[in-house]
């Protein structure tokens, strides 16, 4: 698109978000939450069909996290929050009772704000609300095919959709939003928030208007998008679409459209409606909820380290703001390093490194998570500390911690089992560094001559006679010492 003619509009996005709650089991019904390789249809009940005399029962649990998101959120509760769930109408062969279960004027997240850095800048993009809903089916569509396939194995599972302001203002910044929700479902423990199984789903809306304009323009919703890469790409495209159209003398209608990852385009399914369309009203099977101050604080007390927290810990020791989002994006090793850093602050930039670097190769090649791994936060320390005191060297470093991620054991004594504590002692040094002179006196001679190479022919004939475990900075002292 002409850079001209696209600096002419502002574009406006609000995002959707559906995070499917960790609970056991389904939101209204006993069944099994957990369906990614069960067969079709497997993981039913009565009520998961929308049988008729069938009552649905509100899962406790589902409840709880849904408040330690919203406090993820930084949702703030009165002291007695009265929520209530609402029938929304629709037909669809995905939804077999003919509605959905949901929140509407009533949710059990009243709001909150979402912030995270961005081009150096730290952006705020706020909530609306969070509520609950049961989730539809899924529609599967045979290629060649007159006839589409229901499979209602993820009927009624536990939903939050989060639902932002419309504040954002670039395809980057809505990628930015959705990747911290991503961290927050997960540093929360409230979702696997895997997005290939689709445990966490946005719904984009997005309009143009002239730059200047105070009043939004007609906005579309790109449905079901279930990447990163996804969101920003169909923002784009939303974007020129909508300005080529407007350019074009049409006028944009507010519908629902698809997204057709291998097009790279956005694509109309239906238009969109409004909430009276759905005939929202109180769900008669299901009684109000009020939330206590007591239900909230237990979950504020179940919400541990939030990605700003680590982040702010990563700055205050010194690592830039970029590298910290490379460590704040992996949970586990995130709050691995905390613990590290609370055990012993001097490590954090040792361990920082070989979180992001040798421990991702570690993983790989074991097929192990560090959460599952035998080494723990003190054992890091440990060799931290050895190596930044000279007994060990870093390629040995990372030997011993290939070691403890196998099996636990104390760092300087397995360091010592497996021969890899380095020589410092400068007297049984020096002893070596002599005899070393004394059998190469032309190396010496060239390196008093000015040839620095010589004293590196010096160095490696030191460290082969300590058989590879010689401090080489202590050795290389040791020589400049006798060397003059």
């Amino acid at each position: 698109m002409n850079p001209e003619l696209r600096s002419k509009y502002e574009v406006v996005i609000g995002i959707e978000c559906h995070v499917q709650l960790a609970t056991k089991s389904k939101l209204f019904c006993a069944c099994d939450n957990d369906s990614r390789d069960a067969e079709p249809n497997t993981h039913v009940c009565p009520i998961c069909f929308g049988m008729p005399g069938t009552l649905p029962v509100l899962n406790k649990r589902a409840v709880e996290l849904a408040l330690r998101m919203g406090l993820a959120l930084n949702a703030e509760y009165p002291d007695n929050l009265h929520t209530k769930f609402d029938r929304k109408n629709y037909f669809y062969p995905d939804s077999p009772k003919g509605y959905q279960i949901t929140q509407f004027d009533e949710p059990i997240v009243p709001g909150g704000f979402v912030e995270f850095p961005l081009d150096g800048e730290l952006k705020r993009v706020g909530v609306t609300r969070a509520h609950l809903e049961g989730d539809a089916g899924k529609l599967t569509h045979p290629d060649n095919k007159d006839y589409s396939l229901v499979d209602l194995n993820r009927a009624e599972t536990p939903l939050l959709e989060i639902v932002s302001e419309p504040d954002m203002r670039s395809s980057a910044e809505a990628k930015a939003y959705a990747k911290e929700l991503f961290n927050l479902a997960r540093y929360a423990a409230v979702s696997d928030a895997n997005l290939y199984y689709g445990n966490m789903r946005f719904d984009v809306n997005v309009s143009v208007m002239e730059k200047g304009s105070k009043t939004f323009g007609t906005r579309s919703e790109t449905k079901n998008l279930n990447s990163f890469q996804s969101i920003e790409k169909s923002i784009e495209y939303e974007t020129r679409r909508q300005i080529v159209a407007i350019e074009n003398g049409e006028r944009i209608r507010q519908e629902t459209r698809g997204w057709n990852e291998a097009k790279g385009e956005t694509y109309s399914m239906r238009s969109k409606e409004d909430a009276d369309e759905y005939r929202y009203f109180p769900e008669p099977d299901l009684p109000p909820l009020v939330i206590t101050r007591a239900m909230v604080e237990v979950q504020r007390n179940e919400l541990g380290l939030l990605p700003a927290d680590l982040r702010a810990e990563l700055t205050a020791a010194g690592l830039p703001v970029a590298e910290a989002q490379v460590l704040v994006a992996d949970p586990d090793a995130a709050i691995f390093w905390h613990h590290v850093v609370s055990l012993d602050p001097e490590q954090a930039r040792f361990a920082f490194t070989w979180l992001i670097g040798d421990r991702v190769k570690l993983a790989d090649t074991t097929a192990t998570t560090i959460t599952a791994s035998a080494l723990d936060p003190a054992a890091l320390v440990g060799a931290g500390q050895m190596l930044a005191g000279g007994k060990l060297s870093s390629s040995n470093a990372k030997a011993l911690l290939a070691d403890l991620w196998l099996a636990s054991a104390d760092p300087l004594v397995r360091a010592t089992e497996l021969g890899l504590l380095q020589q410092s002692d400068t007297g049984e040094l020096g002893k070596i560094v002599d005899e070393v002179i004394a059998a190469n006196p032309q190396a010496v001679a060239d390196y008093k001559a000015g040839n620095a190479r010589a004293f590196g022919a010096l160095v490696g004939q030191s460290m082969k006679a300590t058989q590879g475990k010689g401090n080489p900075p202590v050795i290389n002292q040791l020589l400049k010492e006798r060397l003059g």
